[in-house]
């Protein structure tokens, strides 16, 4: 029995489907276009041979329907909807680290952990119900500019410094969520008192990163012979530091608290006093759609807030409690814009039983590695003993109303 004209039809649409794909979409590999192509160049000859049968085509169907989706996802977020691809999609896409202990690294049973990591799952908790639905996409130093710039990644959470030229170039720094500011970590044996006695010195640094810039910075401003011997991510620059091919290691005083902590022998080491830069550390997510960024930053004043108003993970109210701002933020009575940004009237109640307020996050990942809240900029602007002076900490975000 014929079967090209039951098949002719569905082939020619498949065929359409596929030229329009490789013109449009820039989320199917060419790979992934080959593969199929060739499956339809044998079916198209095994039809006209009588040859094709049902599954053989449907195979191929299948496949051409997974493409389309994928298209169809690109496509929303080229037209700026990305909210609604990555519903689509079922997973938010998060360019993380895995190598860096307290902020993003692969735990013992090989999940991907950290304070870093909790900002995007509070993401997914937000859009999609499941803070576990997120696709984790290592990412070192060098590779944080191309990954943002193509939009392949819908948010990178993962110790990156908002800087002007980066916020231009990357994408919107959605919301400081922690102060940090670059050192320097020597071997006690040294004998080093401070930061200018590094002359002469060899120091291991990360390249391409504000760290370089700093370093260099630092060296002209002070008029200081160092010897910079940079790698391409920090798990090879902390390899070179431990072997001693230099004498100092330099980046944000968090990520040395974290190698150190990290070493055979932590007391042989200490960390300078002082700092040569500022650090703002924060999610950033590509440029082209502004109701994405809302419901990033809203995601990152929803964990702040509710550390301000005392609810924990644990004390989601699900009923109006007589508090205007508790109640307002978690959609008990009022709203602060989320049907505008596309989100669910409750969405506060998913994310903050998921992961817990950003107290619950930093002492789960940061407290451990001995960076206290208490005295720095990483406290709560609610804890300053008083309403008009500068004594508590910048963590601080735009109101939920």
């Amino acid at each position: 029995m014929r079967r090209i004209g039951k098949y002719a039809v569905v082939l020619g649409a498949a065929l359409a489907l596929l030229a329009a794909l490789a013109c449009g979409s820039s989320g199917v590999s060419q790979e992934e276009f080959d593969a199929v192509q060739k499956e339809l160049d044998d079916t198209k000859a095994a039809m006209s041979g009588d040859m094709v049968s049902r599954d053989d085509f449907e195979s191929v169907q299948n496949e051409l329907d997974d493409l389309k989706a994928a298209g169809a996802g690109e496509t929303m977020m080229m037209e700026g909807n990305r909210l609604e691809a990555v519903k689509q999609r079922g997973k938010v896409v998060c360019a993380s680290n895995n190598s860096l202990a307290g902020f993003g690294f692969v735990d013992e049973s090989g999940n991907t952990v950290g304070f870093d990591v909790d900002l995007c799952r509070a993401v997914a908790a937000a859009v999609l119900g499941n803070a576990d639905a997120v696709e984790f996409r290592p990412t070192v130093a060098a590779e944080r500019g191309p990954a943002m710039q193509s939009g392949d990644v819908d948010i990178m959470s993962r110790n990156t410094t908002w800087t002007t030229s980066r916020d231009a170039q990357w994408g919107n720094f959605a919301q400081t969520m922690f102060y940090d500011g670059q050192g320097f970590m020597v071997r006690k044996s040294l004998g080093l008192s401070g930061m200018l006695d590094l002359e002469d010195a060899a120091v291991c640094v990360q390249q391409g990163t504000t760290t370089e810039l700093n370093l260099q910075d630092f060296i002209n401003q002070n008029n200081l012979n160092i010897s910079v011997a940079t790698f391409p991510d920090n798990v090879s620059a902390n390899e070179a530091y431990i072997g001693e091919q230099c004498d100092a290691l330099t980046t944000d005083r968090s990520g040395l608290v974290s190698t150190r902590a990290g070493l055979a022998n932590p007391d042989d080491h200490v960390i300078l006093a002082g700092t040569i830069s500022e650090e703002p550390l924060g999610p950033v997510v590509p440029h082209g759609d502004e109701q994405w960024y809302d419901v990033v930053k809203a995601v990152m004043a929803m964990l702040i807030y509710s550390e301000a108003y005392g609810i924990t993970s644990s004390s989601v109210p699900t009923s109006v409690t007589g508090d205007t701002a508790v109640d307002r933020m978690f959609g008990l009575e009022g709203s602060f814009g989320q049907e505008s940004m596309g989100l669910g009237q409750t969405v506060a109640q998913d994310v903050i039983r998921a992961v817990g307020n950003f107290g619950e996050i930093y002492d789960r990942h940061l407290t451990p590695l001995g960076l206290q809240r208490e005295g720095s900029r990483n406290a709560l602007w609610a804890a300053a003993p008083c309403n008009d002076c500068p004594k508590g900490g910048q963590v601080y975000a735009a109101p939920l109303r």
